[in-house]
């Protein structure tokens, strides 16, 4: 499919696999890039454990970059999550920004705060910058322009992990930034995205690519554990809850401590108690990959009412094809 997504960041279809912090893997990217999408590795891909030091983190990154190598020779991106455009206070993002120039890994999927230092550095050295900001709006989208992000992600509020500090819908958002670009880069629908239906009102509504997430958690492929997969299957954006934390919101399966999340919650304990009670996100390491909901959660996007079962990421992605190939 030739669309502009597709041109600048070298793939044949126009779909991103979010990078869902601790469920990434290297086999996992690059089935979803051998399938002709944009494999991204997440921040604690392959890992179990929390690295102890910024270089042992760079090393098991590179670790999963060979074996996404090993799977396919076609593009796939990396993680960035910046605290600080100065090298100097960001010893992480530097650390994989050199082990990108090294290994040639041509996408950087920024999350979080815009840092424009970071977008030039990388764009100087061909890197390719999607930016995925949490609350996407039009100034947000102006400045993304500005300091030379090639595609912005427009999330809305049916997406899962860290949810958006406004409850604006998929269906209000992506318009909303599609008319801000005014066609100056591409924009990519980020939430509730899972089948055909979905995939076609994104580009409909202006889109030009997909940023997916829960429909990939429920591949073959995902490390997410079994257990998890199975009662995701089973379940419909009614039966999620919903809490507040920092920065915003989290959604979850139920289990035990989601439930004292939600009740703390419902009591008014501060976003920063139930951040720390939930573990930060390393609860989401205990819940999605070690599937114990004792200790950990297990967040989806509402998008979790389509997907009955468990399939390889290339069926995944042919059905949303089917979707964009209406359009």
């Amino acid at each position: 499919m030739k669309n502009r997504v597709c041109e600048i960041l070298g793939i044949e279809k126009p779909i991103i696999q979010g990078p869902m912090n601790w469920l990434t893997n290297g086999e996992f990217v690059g089935a979803v890039s051998k399938a002709g999408a944009l494999g991204v590795l997440g921040i604690n891909a392959g890992q179990k454990e929390i690295a102890r030091s910024t270089e042992e983190k760079i090393e098991n990154m590179r670790r999963e970059i060979s074996k996404v190598k090993a799977i396919t020779d076609r593009p796939f991106g990396i993680n960035i999550c910046p605290r600080a455009d100065d090298p100097k206070l960001d010893q992480l993002t530097e650390g994989l920004f050199e082990l990108m120039v090294q290994e040639k890994v041509k996408v950087a999927v920024m999350v979080g705060g815009l840092m424009p230092g970071w977008v030039s550095r990388f764009r100087e050295k061909g890197i390719r910058v999607v930016y995925r900001p949490l609350d996407a709006t039009a100034e947000i989208t102006e400045k993304s322009i500005a300091a030379g992000v090639d595609i912005i992600v427009a999330t809305g509020f049916d997406e899962g992990g860290t949810l958006p500090t406004r409850a604006i819908g998929t269906f209000s958002i992506v318009p909303l930034i599609v008319d801000a670009a005014a066609g100056r880069i591409p924009v990519m629908a980020a939430g509730g995205i899972t089948d055909e239906r979905t995939a076609k009102a994104s580009f409909a509504l202006g889109a030009e690519g997909l940023y997916v997430g829960t429909a990939f958690m429920m591949s073959e492929e995902c490390p997410l554990a079994d257990n998890i997969k199975t009662m995701a299957k089973n379940v419909d954006a009614h039966d999620l809850i919903m809490y507040r934390t920092i920065p915003a919101f989290y959604r979850s399966l139920r289990g035990e401590l989601p439930e004292k999340l939600l009740k703390m919650s419902e009591a008014g304990a501060s976003e920063e108690e139930i951040f720390k009670a939930q573990n930060a996100y390393v609860g989401m390491r205990d819940g999605m990959l070690f599937g114990d909901l004792s200790r950990g959660y297990a967040s989806f996007g509402l998008g979790i009412s389509l997907i009955r079962k468990i399939e390889p990421v290339s069926e995944i992605i042919s059905r949303l094809m089917k979707g964009i190939s209406d359009i």
